[in-house]
């Protein structure tokens, strides 16, 4: 017998996770399910693959996320597989490997909220997750704590040699540590860095040795089900870089919108404050805009143009998009 024959077969299971965003009073927000099984954690809509019911992994998503939230999305991107064991399984667990199949998707609250609350769902803050990634002020207080605890896990351990950059050298480029400037996109990596030194309660919860070390620390974030955070973390990093080079924030908008509610919600995305005059040469010089000719008094003050997406940039230009800085 070959010895292929000889290896006992693990059974494995599609599963399919959507991290649904939208914006709603200045706040990024992302689409929380009820869990089927009751547990207390929040997690992000999913269910398996089912390949005699769903033709394409995109529709077994549709379907999951209708049933779970009553929500039919619009804009949806796969993100990426994930499939480590240890962060979908329960202690214990002797059920099939789960491969998760995450997907990204854009919608508006706008008339949702009642049939979302009937099912159970939910719009949440997702800084609530991710506090430390919210600098529209300034630093966030939190790295205050996180920085000595990932300094003190640095000095403490020692560096992987199949990784190209020590401990040290991470800590720097992921949270600007050293006078390094704070890099938007990196929200993957500064969660990995922190389950890796178990400073998050999924690295305790799937037993991690450098969790089960620390279990004393302060929750960083709210913890999310299985490995529901990293994928709301490959979410917002991809979600943020694609600002830059695609319209994907109109996504986001209502049809007509002034120039302030475009900036806020850029900036609500990106985790960045933006320089007011500089942000509106960016847009026109973007050309992604026209005026509509009418103007709004939602605020209170003088009238405001009132804007929409100007659809002709997405035949003018292969990568339409606001190529904005910060001040962090």
């Amino acid at each position: 017998m070959s010895a292929t024959h000889d290896i006992a077969l693990k059974p494995v299971e599609v599963g399919l996770t959507a991290a649904i965003v939208a914006v709603e009073a200045e706040e990024p927000r992302i689409l929380v399910a009820a869990d089927p099984a009751s547990e207390t954690r929040a997690g992000l809509p999913f269910g398996p693959f089912d390949p005699l019911s769903h033709r394409t992994f995109e529709i077994g998503l549709r379907a999951w996320v209708a049933a779970q939230t009553a929500l039919d999305v619009g804009y949806v991107e796969q993100l990426y597989t994930f499939g480590d064991r240890g962060r979908h399984a329960r202690a214990g667990d002797t059920d099939p490997h789960m491969i998760s199949v995450g997907y990204l998707a854009l919608t508006r609250v706008s008339g949702k909220a009642a049939a979302l609350r009937a099912a159970g769902a939910a719009f949440e803050p997702w800084y609530r997750f991710f506090p430390w990634e919210d600098w529209r002020d300034g630093s966030p207080d939190i790295l205050g704590t996180i920085v000595p605890l990932l300094e003190h896990w640095a000095k403490s351990g020692r560096d992987d040699p199949a990784r190209p950059l020590s401990r040290r050298d991470r800590l720097r480029f992921c949270f600007a540590v050293g006078g390094l400037p704070w890099d938007e996109e990196k929200v993957l990596d500064r969660y990995e860095l922190l389950y890796e030194a178990g400073l998050v309660e999924e690295a305790r919860r799937d037993g991690r040795d450098a969790g089960v070390a620390r279990a004393k620390i302060p929750a960083l974030g709210e913890p999310m089900r299985f490995d529901h955070r990293r994928i709301l973390a490959t979410a917002i990093a991809r979600l943020r870089a694609k600002l830059k080079y695609r319209p994907v924030v109109f996504e986001l908008m209502p049809p007509e919108f002034t120039l302030t509610e475009l900036q806020r919600t850029v900036e609500a995305i990106s985790g960045r404050h933006l320089h007011k005059q500089n942000f509106r040469r960016l847009v026109e010089a973007a050309a992604l805009v026209e005026p509509t000719g009418e103007s709004s008094t939602a605020t209170g003050g003088r009238p405001a143009a009132l804007f929409r997406f100007r659809r002709e940039a997405m035949q003018e230009r292969p990568a339409p998009g606001l190529r904005f800085g910060g001040r962090n």
